[in-house]
């Protein structure tokens, strides 16, 4: 436009002052506030105004990619290193002995329900009074003191669920020693096939507790309690558990029969 009109083109980094807007048009100016009729009237040096018809560009607001750092991409932070940690997953973002209670603890495929007792079982953990443990009946080695198992509650679900896992379980083989004869054989457990057993006779225990209140969170403070009654020694879970170990000790001769 300036080359056609024979003129320049409009100055974008400066406005025109409101004054010289105001000196020019009489009727604005008596309409104008009496502080900048104060300062049109005052002899101030040419140049500086208090206000603009145009606001000042926004490249000093808007800040360019090569001055931000922000790739073209549109990533505004780095990405996580590779190869991603197993509990980053959406899937994996819980502990894996609380998916594996939560799942047993599922009824009629009532996820939501399930959760809502995990939740109520690790918060009965986590508020109930420290537990006293039983020497007779120890944890598992290495376990951190009594008093330190309400400050973490998957630490208290893990230790308790562990220390009644049984090693082994006991399978009936028909024909292993000729003839019709069903041996007793032992037959070691994995993690996962301890914990599940476990948590069944834990579940198991818990069911035939009497029923204290109303609502519908009862059947997790039964729960809970039999955790706590099992770091203390006081649950039937041990009983269990020592039941087996004795009848797999008893068995373990027919590992040594081959089969005919």
């Amino acid at each position: 436009m300036g080359k056609i009109t024979g003129e320049g083109g409009p100055e974008l980094e400066q406005g025109t002052p409101v004054q010289e807007v105001l000196q020019r048009d009489a009727a604005s100016k008596e309409k104008a506030p009496k502080v900048m009729q104060e300062q049109i009237d005052s002899k101030s040096p040419n140049g500086t105004r208090s206000f603009s018809t145009l606001a000042r560009r926004r490249q000093e607001a808007l800040v360019s990619f090569e001055d931000s750092g922000i790739e073209a991409s549109g990533r505004n932070f780095e990405l996580p290193a590779l190869p991603l940690a197993s509990n980053m997953h959406l899937k994996h973002r819980y502990a894996p002995i609380v998916k594996q209670v939560t799942n047993l603890l599922m009824r009629d495929g009532k996820l939501s329900v399930a959760q809502r007792n995990m939740a109520m079982i690790l918060n009965h953990l986590r508020t109930a009074s420290p537990p006293t443990v039983d020497p007779e009946r120890p944890l598992l080695p290495g376990a951190p003191p009594a008093s330190h198992l309400p400050l973490n509650p998957i630490l208290y679900l893990t230790l308790a669920i562990d220390s009644v896992a049984p090693l082994l379980r006991i399978r009936s083989q028909k024909g292993i020693a000729g003839g019709g004869a069903a041996l007793q054989m032992p037959m070691p457990l994995a993690l996962r096939q301890r914990r599940r057993q476990a948590v069944m006779w834990i579940l198991d225990a818990a069911s035939k507790k009497p029923t204290r209140g109303s609502g519908r969170g009862g059947f997790a403070r039964k729960v809970a309690e039999e955790l706590v009654s099992i770091v203390e020694g006081r649950s039937g879970v041990w009983e269990r558990r020592s039941v087996v170990h004795k009848a797999a000790v008893g068995a373990r001769a027919n590992l040594n029969i081959r089969r005919r």
